[in-house]
């Protein structure tokens, strides 16, 4: 048996959703699409074909395929979109004559285009959705049949002109009875586009999604340039630079060069503005569109922060779930994996489970637990429990609190300095309760040190989803002294409940050149020196003077953390980390100091909740 390009169709055990459920869609600092996601589609796609028997599935699957076929059928189409392109489409189509809604779904930015993601269309259709999947532009190996030609804007006007077009086609295969969007990644993007725009759209699920690309891409004075460095590489090019340039259209790849080398970053500002659905949400409000959104608190690629900001401005009916994790992390098993309908529902389904749920309750019109759901639910990071399993991972035994909210702005109810001091005689310096003024504490600029955000982007992300973040240590800081700074409290008697986003703000005084990078994290440090990460972010400082201080100030991601009894908060400071530019020599000796000015006293600002 083959699927639709001739290859074997692989088989498909309980081992290889395990492995989705612990390892997620993606596999790996390349950014490959993990095998057992590809595994599942396939055989998927050949079943609901008809190519290959469903008795060779999981039985969760085999039902739910069954099921599918005996209402519906799937269908793969090139649907013309302007003149020599056309995209990959495929569809499930109900068989009934009565009315039903449409879920269209822009696939999520990789080389395979709409086929990762079957098992969240089985999920749909088994709920009485028509569906069409379809891959934006440019996606995709060459002459594959699930690959669109055209070339990549980056959810341009072009990829949302096109979703309209995906809009009259689904209209003129389906008679829909209403118009929803459901995305991942860069399809929640083109989905939230497509809706402040288009007035057919009824509903929008948009998952680990962004509010602001400006910002995700360049914020801060810094340059995501790991995330774009990826993300080019992941349009179905691989690392050649000549076939990568020739999947963009020439304006989008000069200015992701532009971005990368780090000039004209004010029209790569703007370019993300036009693709950004802050920019519009004036028009999504005007029509008063239901949109729900998911976003992770350790997100590699579209950071919290922005997401949020976009989400508070809506004025419609509107949910945001906040989860532990990466970028496609918490929706990866119940979009890839498992289907969320007629099965146990556990907590790797949920996220997934709770956008069907938004698109029954406003597509559907069935009667669910929307209404009653908070308008933002934050899920509290790593207040999981968690078992040793067989080969050192971990396993969770009980899911992460999660609180409810009327608005993110109400996670935060105060804030409580700590001032950092000159060194406490360790090399360290201390977190009070009492300013302090007038001192230096400098370090060599310009290498990587033992606090970083993630040891790779996604992967990590994934780990701290099933139960496994990522271990620091204290001791390791202390090694690297001479190239990070470390500031931390003395044992924290009853905890504290940190909820929002903290700012730092410190004075800094470089030697030679004009500018400078911060990156500045917070640990959680246990009793025994082991440590987790809170939250993290860059800032360079540009326009300085040598030999001359200036006091700088910028707000790290939001976060919802709870440090235990006896904890201690730790501030470290260094000069760069691998997902973003910097600005000193890269290993040299560059020297950066830290300093504290009166009246404007190195503080960290910390949001209590």
């Amino acid at each position: 048996m083959t699927v639709e390009n001739g290859d074997p169709i692989p088989a498909v055990t309980g081992a290889t959703l395990a492995d989705i459920a612990e390892n997620g869609i993606w596999r790996g600092a390349s950014l490959d699409i993990n095998p057992a996601v590809l595994a599942v589609a396939q055989a998927l796609l050949a079943a609901l074909q008809g190519t290959a028997p469903t008795a060779e599935l999981p039985e969760e699957l085999r039902e739910t395929v069954n099921g599918v076929r005996g209402r519906a059928v799937a269908a793969i189409q090139r649907v013309p979109v302007a003149e020599g392109v056309s995209l990959s489409v495929f569809t499930i189509k109900q068989n009934t004559a009565e009315p039903r809604p449409v879920v269209i779904v822009p696939a999520g930015w990789n080389p395979f285009g709409w086929l990762p993601f079957m098992v969240g269309y089985l999920s749909l259709a088994a709920r009485g959705y028509h569906v069409l999947a379809y891959t934006p532009r440019g996606m995709g190996h060459p002459g594959i049949y699930y690959s669109s030609n055209g070339f990549i804007e980056v959810a341009g006007p072009d990829d949302r002109l096109d979703g309209s077009k995906m809009i009259d086609h689904a209209q003129g295969l389906f008679a829909p009875s209403k118009v929803g969007l459901m995305g991942l990644s860069y399809g929640s993007g083109i989905s939230q586009l497509v809706a402040a725009h288009d007035d057919r759209v009824a509903a929008v699920a948009a998952l680990s999604t962004w509010g602001n690309l400006a910002t995700s891409l360049y914020d801060n004075g810094t340059r995501h340039v790991e995330a774009v460095k990826l993300l080019i590489g992941f349009t179905g090019a691989g690392k050649d630079e000549e076939k990568q340039k020739k999947k963009f259209t020439e304006d989008t790849w000069r200015i992701l060069q532009n971005f990368l080398k780090g000039r004209e970053l004010e029209e790569v500002v703007a370019w993300g503005a036009v693709r950004s659905p802050e920019t519009y949400v004036h028009l999504t409000n005007a029509r008063n569109v239901p949109t729900f959104y998911s976003n992770t608190w350790h997100e590699s690629l579209f950071p919290a922060g922005e997401a949020i900001a976009t989400f508070e401005q809506l004025t419609v009916p509107k949910h945001l779930n906040l989860w532990i994790g990466d970028h496609g992390a918490p929706e990866g098993f119940g979009i890839t994996g498992f289907p969320t309908i007629g099965m146990p529902l556990d907590e790797q389904l949920r996220p997934m489970a709770e956008a069907y749920a938004w698109l029954d309750h406003h597509l559907l019109g069935e009667a669910t637990e929307v209404p009653t759901w908070p308008v933002v639910n934050s899920q509290v990071m790593f207040t999981y429990e968690t078992k040793g399993t067989i080969g050192g991972g971990r396993k969770i035994t009980k899911p992460a609190r999660r609180e409810p909210l009327h608005s993110w702005s109400e996670a935060t109810t105060g804030t409580e300095a700590w001032h950092l001091s000159g060194t406490n005689g360790n090399g360290d310096g201390a977190l009070s309760d009492k300013p302090s003024a007038d001192w230096t504490r400098p370090f060599t600029a310009g290498h990587l040190t033992t606090a970083i955000a993630m040891d790779e982007i996604m992967t990590t992300g994934q780990e701290e989803w099933s139960g496994s973040p990522r271990p620091y240590a204290a001791a390791d800081f202390e090694r690297d002294r001479d190239r990070l700074l470390v500031w931390s409290t003395e044992e924290l008697a009853g905890g504290r409940r940190i909820r929002g986003a903290a700012t730092v703000r410190l004075g800094v005084r470089i030697e030679k050149g004009d500018a400078a990078t911060l990156v500045a994290y917070l640990f959680d440090v246990a009793p025994d020196g082991s440590a987790r990460i809170i939250t993290h972010e860059p800032f360079t400082a540009t326009g300085l003077k040598p030999g001359t201080d200036r006091t700088v100030r910028w707000t790290l991601q939001p976060a919802a953390y709870d440090l235990a009894d006896h904890h201690r908060l730790a501030l470290v400071v260094n000069s760069r980390d691998p997902l973003y530019s910097f600005a000193n020599e890269e290993n040299g000796a560059d020297t950066i100091t830290v300093t504290s000015l009166a009246n404007e006293e190195a503080v960290l600002e910390l949001p209590l909740g």
